[in-house]
């Protein structure tokens, strides 16, 4: 995702890696070419069905506890 922010605006990537999450993917080439048809303004034609090799995305909301027990390790 960082070399997508090279070149395109942090609001484009994120509304890219917003739809990525909606159909249950985030690979690199899944919000690329999310991005890219959301600024050219197309469809996208990406159907999760083709492409079951692209990992789904069980992301959860991140808590601050989650960063003190890396911390507690890292002191360790």
């Amino acid at each position: 995702m960082l070399r997508l922010m090279e070149t395109f605006a942090l609001v484009e990537v994120t509304h890219a890696i917003e739809d990525a999450l909606l159909l249950g993917t985030i690979s690199f080439d899944s919000v690329r070419h999310l991005l890219l048809c959301r600024i050219e303004r197309r469809p996208p034609r990406l159907d999760m069905d083709s492409y079951q090799h692209l990992p789904v995305a069980q992301v959860r909301t991140t808590q601050a506890a989650d960063y003190m027990t890396l911390l507690a390790e890292a002191c360790a």
